[in-house]
């Protein structure tokens, strides 16, 4: 009888979290368009897109989909390797570029590549979005001080080409940069004050007087749609075109999955990645043909959404309609926001990933901790977008060494019960004899499946007298051709010996795989066990049976 008023309830809550976040989200498109070196209209155009396309076919219930700071980033290095300092250029490629990122989100989509982010592991993506935050901050800070814009994201050079401009610092622009700054900072200790807002309000107020002394403004904003097609790239400009828009899939999918999951997990909703890569490669292809920037689910303005009390996609909505009716009643305010507060806004959204303590775990736990720092370093060496492609590449090469290293334990019973562990690591456990118990600690595929059953022959070796010898395989959920042939080489070695081979603890696609391959060295018999004890106890029946009598 009270489904009436909750559900009433839920609605109004979602009206206000909408109308709340809207007032935040506007500044912060406008903003991260100077991050992209694109026109104002260009985050605004994106931030309407993202809101209504995903409130309309997304499913989680908190994610806010705009213009994000890092895709920002990325689309900048982007746009000024293929058209250089040509303004004009930089905002005909940078649709092009969002056009075919939105395409590689839907190529994903429909190949269901819902687990594509998970390339990006999170040290990787928390290290680099620390060196990201640090670029930003960087070149955001003539827009705070007034002095000369800065190109390119090698940070040596943006840090010696701040300190040769220093002298053209316009006192005004910097204290009012900093006064903004300050005011956020201070904001943020005071529960439910918007200080976004509030410093935004203050800078229009006093836009007038700042603007006659010397203060830029952000200017006029025009968001007539061009419904024209991108400029298509050169022939030389092809490759790379492509490269960028895959770049931008990896990063916008690996920010807008954790910050979708995140939630999802928190509030226990369901998460349906695929149809997320869909949905946002419509968005982004939208973003591409109106010249907007691209988009996906930001964390902080989710995280926004989630405080502001929002229960279902209906807040997001409510911010696109909110988001449209500022622009029409209040464009000329927005156009008179000075572009130091804006500046300040950016680097106070993006100082929250400056926090060392993101990377405390990964230091108490002794683990990728060369991975997180070579992520930040990559990125302020190298620049964002190579940076992250090589944290990437490198992420990939230290798990293909994890992988491709032999790790081999000896297994012996465990107090005398049913347990089979390490013998190496629980001196009380007991070889049985007669019989080796072996387990690879990693997969076996075709980098380590030689090495590792060359440290089995090794241990062999060392056991005078063995009849039977057991591999327990449960670290393997598949196995390759190259392990095949290696396995079925490692047995006929045995056989040779007059020793024997039982595999133990197979996954059940795994001994389908050996049982359709038919190799003679391995009969089905040898395939039989589903636990160590059950391949001990076949081997005390018959000590010999897999091995020379089953030739």
């Amino acid at each position: 009888m009270n489904v009436v008023p909750a559900v009433s309830s839920a609605r109004m809550a979602d009206v206000l979290a909408g109308l709340a976040i809207a007032g935040l989200l506007v500044p912060e498109a406008v903003a991260y368009s100077g991050i992209a070196g694109l026109p104002p209209q260009a985050g605004v155009i994106a931030l309407f897109v993202g809101l209504v396309c995903y409130g309309l076919l997304g499913r989680s219930r908190y994610a806010v989909v705009s213009a994000t700071s890092s895709s920002a980033a990325v689309l900048a290095a982007g746009t000024l390797a293929l058209a250089g300092n040509d303004a004009a250029a930089r905002v005909a490629i940078a649709a092009t570029l969002v056009l075919l990122g939105g395409g590689c989100f839907l190529i994903a989509g429909f190949a269901r590549l819902g687990g594509l982010s998970h390339l990006i592991a999170r040290p990787v993506l928390r290290g680099y979005t620390f060196g990201l935050a640090i670029v930003i901050a960087l070149k955001q800070l003539p827009h705070l001080g007034g002095w000369a814009e800065l190109h390119g994201d090698f940070v040596p050079l943006l840090v010696l080409d701040l300190v040769r401009s220093s002298r053209q610092v316009q006192p005004i622009t910097l204290a009012t940069g900093v006064l903004a700054l300050l005011l956020l900072f201070a904001c943020e200790r005071v529960r439910r004050l918007p200080g976004s807002l509030l410093v935004i309000a203050l800078g229009v107020l006093a836009s007038g007087w700042l603007e006659g002394h010397g203060v830029a403004l952000t200017g006029a904003i025009d968001l007539h749609p061009d419904w024209a097609m991108p400029a298509w790239p050169t022939r030389a400009q092809w490759l790379p075109s492509v490269e960028l828009g895959a770049a931008l899939l990896l990063i916008l999918y690996a920010e807008s999955y954790s910050s979708i999951r995140g939630f999802a997990l928190k509030h226990g909703d369901p998460v349906q990645p695929n149809r997320d890569l869909l949905v946002l490669g419509l968005a982004n292809v939208l973003c591409g043909l109106l010249h907007g920037m691209p988009v996906g689910a930001g964390y902080s303005g989710t995280s926004a959404n989630e405080a502001a009390g929002a229960r279902s996609r209906l807040a997001g909505l409510v911010a696109g309609a909110s988001v449209l009716l500022m622009v029409a009643l209040l464009l000329r305010w927005i156009e008179r926001i000075p572009l130091a507060v804006l500046a300040a806004i950016v680097i106070h959204a993006v100082s929250r990933s400056w926090r060392l303590s993101v990377f405390r775990p990964y230091l108490q736990w002794k683990r990728d901790r060369l991975l997180a720092l070579a992520s930040v370093l990559a990125v302020l060496s190298l620049g964002i977008l190579d940076g992250l492609l090589v944290a990437i590449a490198f992420s990939l090469v230290l798990l293909l060494r994890q992988l491709a290293t032999p790790r081999l334990s000896a297994l012996g019973r465990f107090d005398g019960g049913h347990d089979y562990v390490d013998i190496a690591r629980h001196p009380g456990a007991v070889q049985l004899p007669g019989l080796l118990i072996l387990r690879p600690e990693e997969p076996l595929f075709f980098a380590n499946a030689e090495s590792m059953l060359a440290l089995a022959r090794q241990q062999v070796e060392q056991h005078a007298g063995l009849k039977q010898v057991i591999l327990s395989l449960e670290e393997s959920p598949d196995l390759d051709s190259t392990a095949l042939e290696a396995l079925a080489d490692f047995a006929g070695w045995l056989q040779a010996r007059g020793a024997g081979l039982r595999v133990a603890r197979l996954k059940d696609d795994t001994r389908a795989l050996l049982l359709r391959a038919a190799l003679p060295q391995l009969p089905p018999q040898a395939l039989n066990s589903w636990s160590v004890e059950d391949a001990v106890s076949a081997s005390a029946a018959a000590p010999s049976s897999t091995g020379s009598r089953a030739q």
